[in-house]
Parts: structure tokens; C-alpha cells; sequence
């Protein structure tokens, strides 16, 4: 399948490693690709610099968010949530018609300090004013519930044995969606619903944010007992 994943930070490059590696044809996209290898200073999530990991995984192009999208058949979008939008507006409408759209990211709020609330939250999501915005693409939430590491990695906890959740409201999509995930190893891909049930997969992080600070690791994630 031909994948742009949109965002070069740490969930970007998990994501788009792991997908060129089960065999899948990848392409990044990031605002301005010059400015992207010109920066030497590891990024706000202490990522090192993009060509540092971009020298080892040569084989994955970085273009603009529009030609990524324009050449892809399913876009993931691991923008930073606050910037999703923007972003994906400059991907453009056109390139993202009837296309899925794998949404991973989360609508944090840094504004207030740490740890950050969310903004939308209780009557919105971030996955519905996506699909809200670009009507005509199909909108799958899923993977915001975990670290980049068991996004692509699952096995490495618990054999597992834990929970990933999925949102939106073509059926098609997220039987698309579902198959990725279990190309990357998740077994236990609950479909919540409509893209109105990302509230509910959104307003987890709240908790995963409470919960890394008492554990004192980002490494850990939900599974849903039934």
C-alpha cells in the first residue's frame, strides 16, 4: 500500500520505520523538507535531529505534506495535535479525498502548563473536527492511547496482550485501518463506534498522562478485561 505519514517527530518515524519494514511503499511529509534536514537540535520531544534518522532510513523520501498525500492511498496523520489542521489543510482537501485518514494524534493543550488538558474535549474530539474539515476524507481514529514504541512494537508488553481502540464512520476504513494494526502485531482492536466515540479514546489521555507519572514510564498501556 502506498502510506504518507504526516510528521517527522518520534511517533512519525515509529510509524513510518515500521510500516516501509512490513512491506508497504512510505513517504513522510512535513511542511518545508529543507528546513525539516536543516534542523541540528534534537525537537521539543527530545527527538534527535530528523536527518540524523533519516541517514539510517534512507529509503523512506520526505516531500511536502501536499505531494506525500497526493501519491499516497492512505494518509496518517502524527502531527502534533495542536497543528493537525493546519497541517492537513496544507495537504490539501483534494489529495485527501475518499482517502482513509489514520489519525494518531491527540488534541493536547500545553498552555496551562503540564500536564496538559484537552482542547476539544466532552462534546468534540480532535478525530471529528478532522473529519468535520475534510468531509470527504474517511476518518479513523485509533493508536492515541500508547507511546510510539507499542504503537509499532505491541509484542514487547505483555506478549501483547493489550487493548487499541478504533473510531470513525466508514465501516470500509476502519477494516482498512484494523489490518494495519494487525500487520503491526495488536490483537485486541476494539471498534468503539462512530468518529463521534474518538471523545472517548481522546479523553483517555488524561488518565495515561496520570498514570506515566505514577509509574514513572510512558511503557504501559490498557487492556480492556471482558
Amino acid at each position: 500500500m502506498k502510506i504518507a505519514v504526516l510528521g517527522t517527530g518520534t511517533v512519525g518515524r515509529a510509524l513510518a520505520g515500521a510500516l516501509a519494514g512490513l512491506g508497504h511503499s512510505v513517504v513522510m511529509g512535513t511542511r518545508d523538507p529543507q528546513a525539516t534536514f536543516a534542523r541540528s537540535r534534537p525537537d521539543a520531544m527530545g527527538a534527535a535531529p530528523f536527518s540524523e534518522w533519516h541517514a539510517a532510513n534512507q529509503e523512506i523520501p520526505l516531500e511536502t505534506y501536499a505531494d506525500a498525500a497526493a501519491a499516497s492511498e492512505l494518509v496518517v496523520n502524527a502531527t502534533n495535535g495542536a497543528g493537525a489542521l493546519n497541517a492537513l489543510g496544507l495537504a490539501g482537501s483534494a489529495n485527501l479525498s475518499r482517502k482513509v485518514l489514520m489519525d494518531v494524534s491527540n488534541a493536547l493543550d500545553f498552555s496551562q502548563g503540564r500536564p496538559p488538558v484537552l482542547n476539544p474535549v466532552n462534546t468534540d474530539s480532535l478525530g471529528e473536527r478532522i473529519q468535520h474539515s475534510f468531509p470527504d476524507a474517511r476518518v479513523v481514529k485509533t493508536l492515541n492511547t500508547m507511546n510510539a514504541g507499542l504503537m509499532v512494537d505491541p509484542m514487547r508488553l505483555d506478549g501483547g496482550d493489550h487493548s487499541v481502540f478504533v473510531s470513525g464512520d466508514d465501516a470500509e476504513a476502519k477494516a482498512v485501518v484494523s489490518g494495519l494494526l494487525q500487520e503491526l502485531g495488536h490483537q485486541d482492536i476494539i471498534d468503539l463506534g462512530d468518529i463521534k466515540s474518538a471523545r472517548g479514546a481522546e479523553m483517555m489521555l488524561p488518565v495515561w498522562l496520570r498514570l506515566s507519572g505514577a509509574l514513572g514510564t510512558f511503557d504501559f498501556n490498557f487492556k480492556i478485561v471482558r
